[in-house]
């Protein structure tokens, strides 16, 4: 077991890395890799940059 959270996220992210798996939203707006998920008003998925406020689906 992990000693940390860091140690597993660590770990999680080189087993990403290995499998080729990682996936990167960017803000359309401005470039950013600083990208939330969030729910949208009917139930969709919708994205926020929070380097910027733009948002969109």
């Amino acid at each position: 077991m992990p000693a940390s959270i860091l140690e597993e996220g660590g770990h999680l992210l080189g087993a990403a890395l290995i499998r080729g798996t990682i996936t990167r939203l960017l803000c359309p707006s401005c470039g950013s890799t600083h990208v939330a998920q969030v729910l949208g008003d009917n139930g969709g998925i919708s994205y926020v940059c929070t380097a910027c406020g733009h948002s969109w689906s």
